[in-house]
């Protein structure tokens, strides 16, 4: 009935925590009991209690993802929800959003409900449903958003196609603010980036390559940003990838805008260079874009104007990645590499190793690699603490979703991720619980080990610690 996890650093952003300390959680009521040294006095000495021994790992409130792709239903071939919530355990993640791109599209009560019941039959990582902001994604006729809400929907977007009717998207607002829940918004000006299929600039330009301006961007989160201001709705910019995004991002919310963002560890850590081995596996929508942008990435989800890192989980079959870069679709996987890849960029302070002692470009974003301790890195410099860096993976996705989670404290569901921050793990797709292995990142050296995670109090995961 009880679980004690005892001797590990805490990690608690919502409460500004960072103690060595016990927690104490009832796994009956599946929720936190109690968290502090000593904590196991609470109960009478004959209560049974199983300890977990974290000496020397990190004790955080579990990780949530703003941003995954399921698949399911219509490409299972790709990835189902089971084998989905598989990666995201093994990858820190407690919960997880669910995005609508399937097929058929989550724009009825019914693909709502089905996705929401058979996350919740599995019982493994929470399933949090994105229902579509258009009937069919396809931005023409607005879907019924109080419907896909009563069905369990806790966000609306139309991830993977952009909203361009500026009425349509106004309308979406007001709806959404009506229901109470968030936009998740694809800002993507489609005239701009039509057939393109990496970042406009140089290295494009030498790859032969049609290009995806960085202002095809920004043009969509400027409009957002103005009906945001006019409908007071709450509005999420989806995989930010351009500096001028964030910099818009930052004005919005230094003026009272109920606007936040998110960032994936792809755009932070990876930069346009990649493009140069054509290998389809870098082939993102929005692109990888300069080392200017990742440095403005970074410093947003730095000073806060980023308040969450998302992996954009988007699982594609060998086959489909192994055509022509032109014609593979963009994606890659993200669950199992996202703690990792984020850790040993923003805290460790590099941008990791491939096995051949270069990145997937030979460069990490700015165009460096290494790694080094925490706070004193040999590559880049850190830019984030370790306790931010638990907040934009946490406590921040639970504020901007406004689901449960993000903190560790007494009666908190005891959704917990366990890491071992000084572990090296080298990156192997042939091991991932995800169907697919479209990761430019196999073989990367990096820093930070998920060692077990906690859903409910239950044990979902758990490895050999190094």
């Amino acid at each position: 009935m009880w679980l004690l996890i005892k001797g590990g650093r805490v990690l608690d952003p919502a409460q500004g925590r960072d103690f060595l300390a016990d927690v104490l959680i009832n796994r009956a009521q599946g929720r936190i009991v109690a968290v502090g040294p000593g904590v196991r006095n609470e109960l009478g000495a004959e209560s049974p209690v199983e300890t977990l021994d974290a000496t020397g790992l990190c004790v955080a409130p579990g990780f949530i993802d703003l941003h995954t792709h399921l698949r399911e239903p219509g490409r299972e071939d790709e990835e189902t929800i089971e084998s989905g919530v598989q990666a995201a355990v093994a990858g820190g993640f407690t919960a997880v959003t669910a995005m609508p791109n399937t097929q058929p599209p989550a724009d009825s009560a019914a693909v709502v409900e089905f996705v929401r019941r058979r996350g919740d039959e599995l019982g493994l990582a929470r399933v949090y449903p994105v229902g579509c902001i258009s009937k069919g994604r396809e931005g023409r006729e607005l879907a019924p958003l109080g419907e896909l809400a009563e069905a369990g929907a806790r966000a609306f977007s139309d991830d993977g196609s952009p909203v361009m009717n500026a009425r349509l998207m106004r309308l979406a607002m007001e709806y959404s603010l009506a229901v109470g829940l968030p936009l998740l918004l694809h800002e993507e000006d489609t005239n701009l980036t039509a057939e393109g299929v990496v970042n406009e600039g140089r290295s494009a330009t030498l790859a032969g390559l049609k290009g995806m301006p960085a202002v095809a961007e920004e043009v969509l989160v400027a409009r957002d940003l103005l009906l945001a201001a006019k409908t007071g709705a709450r509005v999420h910019f989806c995989h930010l990838s351009s500096a001028r995004s964030v910099e818009m991002v930052r004005q919005a919310r230094g003026r009272g805008l109920a606007v936040t963002a998110e960032a994936t560890p792809h755009h932070i850590t990876l930069t346009d260079e990649a493009i140069r081995t054509y290998d389809a596996r870098v082939k993102v929508n929005p692109p990888l874009r300069t080392g200017q942008d990742a440095e403005a990435l970074v410093a947003g989800l730095a000073d806060g104007t980023i308040g969450a890192i998302a992996t954009d989980h988007a699982p594609h079959t060998q086959e489909e990645k192994e055509r022509e870069f032109d014609v593979a679709p963009f994606g890659m996987v993200g669950l199992e590499t996202a703690f990792a890849v984020a850790y040993t960029r923003l805290v460790r302070g590099g941008s990791g190793k491939s096995a051949d002692g270069t990145g997937v470009d030979g460069r990490g974003a700015g165009g460096k690699r290494g790694e080094g301790a925490e706070g004193a890195g040999s590559g880049e410099t850190p830019r984030l603490t370790l306790l931010q860096l638990v907040d934009r993976l946490s406590t921040g996705p639970a504020r901007i979703l406004g689901v449960p989670g993000g903190r560790l404290a007494a009666g908190d569901p005891a959704d917990i991720t366990l890491f071992d921050p000084e572990a090296t793990v080298r990156v192997d797709a042939a091991r991932f619980r995800s169907r697919s292995r479209n990761t430019p990142f196999d073989g990367w050296e990096l820093r930070g080990q998920i060692v077990a995670t906690l859903v409910g109090g239950r044990v979902v995961y758990r490895t050999e610690r190094p």
